[in-house]
Parts: C-alpha cells; sequence; structure tokens
C-alpha cells in the first residue's frame, strides 16, 4: 500500500468519524443546550472535517517531492490551519448562535478522534523503510521487458 492510499484511508475514516460526532454530539447538545448546541456542535465538527482534510490532502501533495519540499508544503499547511483556526475563531466569538462549551467539546473529541486514526491507520499501513531497492537476484523495475 502506498502512502496516498493511506492518507486516503485516514481522510475517509475521519469523515466517519465526524458524522458520527455531528450525529451524537448534536442530539446531546439539543437535549442538553437546544437549538444553539446543536449548531456549535456542527459548527464544530465542520471545523475539524476541514483542518484534517488541509493534513491529509497537504500529505498527499507532499509526499511526491523530496524531503526540502515536503517539510515545505507540511509546514506551509500548518500556518494555513493556525492562521484559519484563529480567523474562524474571531468570527464567531460574538456569534449568537454559538454555545462556548459545544463547540469546544465537538473540536476536542473530533481533534482526538482525528489524531488516533491518523496513527492507527499510519501505524497499519505497511509502507516500507525504502524505496527503489533491488535485492540480489532481482531485476530493477522496468527493466525486465528490456531484456526479454
Amino acid at each position: 500500500m502506498n502512502a496516498s492510499k493511506i492518507f486516503r484511508r485516514a481522510l475517509v475514516l475521519s469523515l466517519v468519524l465526524a458524522a458520527a460526532i455531528a450525529v451524537v454530539g448534536g442530539v446531546i447538545a439539543g437535549l442538553v443546550v437546544g437549538q444553539d448546541g446543536v449548531l456549535s456542535v456542527l459548527v464544530g465538527t465542520a471545523m475539524a472535517v476541514v483542518f484534517a482534510g488541509i493534513t491529509v490532502m497537504s500529505l498527499i501533495a507532499a509526499v511526491k517531492y523530496d524531503i526540502t519540499v515536503f517539510f515545505g508544503i507540511i509546514m506551509g499547511a500548518w500556518l494555513v490551519k493556525a492562521v484559519l483556526f484563529i480567523v474562524v475563531l474571531v468570527l464567531l466569538r460574538d456569534a449568537a448562535f454559538i454555545h462556548d462549551w459545544s463547540l469546544f467539546l465537538s473540536i476536542v473529541a473530533a481533534v482526538v478522534g482525528t489524531l488516533v486514526i491518523d496513527a492507527v491507520v499510519v501505524a497499519k499501513g505497511r509502507i516500507g523503510y525504502v524505496s527503489d531497492v533491488v535485492l540480489p537476484g532481482e531485476q530493477p523495475a522496468g527493466k525486465a521487458d528490456d531484456q526479454a
């Protein structure tokens, strides 16, 4: 399994987690707080999905390049996420429909959940430590056709 497939799997599982948080958190917040709680959970979950998506998409894009460009893309995505997070929180700070605890708890649940998903998916991804290695007695990739 290559790295892009692993990252796509992490993204799909993160979307499933976000849907579960939106439904379960929305029901709980709706019962405890009301409509503002439901809207806050949906906003918090959407924020987590966007930020997890930025992470995974930057990894999918960065894995195609050498190490310097890779880290440049990852750090650039991190900077974009940090600025975007601050901007969103400033915009939502005075919003009348935001219930602080519902928003906070949905973001925390989504962030912790996506971190667990990322760790498990990458740990079980079975990517080799080295690539393009030709072991003794093997034909290099693409060379088998030349000798036939």
